[in-house]
């Protein structure tokens, strides 16, 4: 998608595999666009979703528009429902989940750019 202009107008994403059920639709970053300064990602996530710890070398900007989502970071736990946002600074040991009982669809904005290799995930 790149062009010879300064902007990018982005009308489709690339839908990027996961296991667990989460569905993630990449909109600007590393696989759709080519832009390694940030990423846009829309994601759907069932309830009883859980992924792995993660100790990301990238700040991540997570915005709820449905549904809520479990975040432990720092040593808390914070519940983000639908309306809210959380930031979570690069460096920090992050883990998502939904172990609710309804899918939650989010936003995530993530600088620089998300990959697998630079999201340290555990085991």
């Amino acid at each position: 998608m790149p062009n010879s202009k300064r902007y990018l107008h982005v009308t489709t994403g690339t839908p990027i595999p996961v296991p667990g059920g989460k569905r993630i639709t990449e909109i600007i970053g590393r696989v759709h666009t080519g832009t390694e300064e940030l990423s846009l990602a829309h994601m759907v996530a069932p309830a009883g979703w859980d992924e792995p710890p993660q100790t990301p070398e990238f700040g991540e900007l997570t915005l709820v528009l449905r549904g809520r989502l479990r975040v432990e970071v720092a040593g808390d736990r914070v519940v983000v429902a639908a309306g809210e946002a959380i930031w979570t600074p690069a460096g920090l040991r992050v883990h998502f989940s939904n172990p609710f009982d309804e899918e939650a669809e989010y936003y995530a904005i993530c600088w620089p750019a998300f990959s697998p290799e630079l999201a340290n995930r555990e085991e």
